[in-house]
């Protein structure tokens, strides 16, 4: 009787301390099994291809020149020394420059148009003889509405230099100096097309630097196509 109780005790305690060391065994197992899992989720979730994010809308620029015009017309006038009559037929071509985002850097925010205009031109003279002139200008056009009206009322205004080929009486030099002055207005016939009607006084003298310096005035009338962009 005895030996069979100590064969239990024996069998018990072998029972417990292999159970003991099987726990010991299983729990580094089930550990490295879990780092290999992490492992290949890690490596799955590097190898997937992120979804790209869109590219950041790049800022638009402001557009410098905002549109061209070609213009001709008629010119008058009187050359008070020779009594004669001073008439011209002028081919413009306007280059139209956005002032605003200048104008906005100084704290200044106009709602209507605000234009520097540079003017290259050449004008057939047909009295009193046949010549030419030759010159350009520089300009400010101010509009009196806003820029999305179709109807555009606006003034221009500024100087520049012009060669004539004609020897007058009352110039004294070939090469003068031009102010101008002129209301005029574009009608938008398309959205970014205008049909274009201006009036302008014209005073050339040669600011001194020359004998005679009497001036020649002249009225003009030209009309055009104005393009916008």
């Amino acid at each position: 009787m005895k030996t069979m109780y100590l064969f239990f005790v024996i069998i018990f305690a072998l029972t417990l301390s292999g159970g003991t060391v099987w726990a010991q065994e299983s729990t580094p197992a089930q550990e490295t099994s879990t780092i290999q899992e992490t492992a290949i989720q890690t490596q799955e979730q590097v190898a997937t291809p992120q979804a790209k994010q869109p590219p950041a809308p790049e800022a638009s620029s402001p557009k410098c020149l905002s549109g061209i015009e070609l213009l001709t017309g008629f010119g008058w006038g009187k050359l008070r020394v020779a009594k004669r009559n001073y008439n011209a037929i002028p081919f413009m071509l306007d280059l139209d420059f956005d002032l605003k985002p200048l104008l906005n850097k100084i704290n200044i925010k106009p709602r209507f148009l605000v234009q520097g205009v540079i003017e290259p031109y050449a004008s057939f003279i047909t009295s009193p003889e046949s010549n030419v002139e030759i010159g350009n200008a520089f300009l400010i056009k101010i509009g009196f509405l806003p820029e999305t009206s179709k109807i555009q009322p606006y003034f221009k205004g500024g100087a520049g230099m012009t060669y004539i080929s004609l020897h007058t009486h009352e110039q004294g030099t070939q090469f003068n100096f031009i102010e101008y002055g002129g209301l005029g207005a574009h009608y938008y016939f398309t959205k970014d097309t205008a049909f274009t009607l201006e009036g302008r006084f014209r005073h050339l003298s040669n600011a001194g630097i020359g004998s005679p310096n009497t001036g020649i005035n002249s009225y003009f009338v030209v009309s055009g196509i104005t393009k916008k962009f």
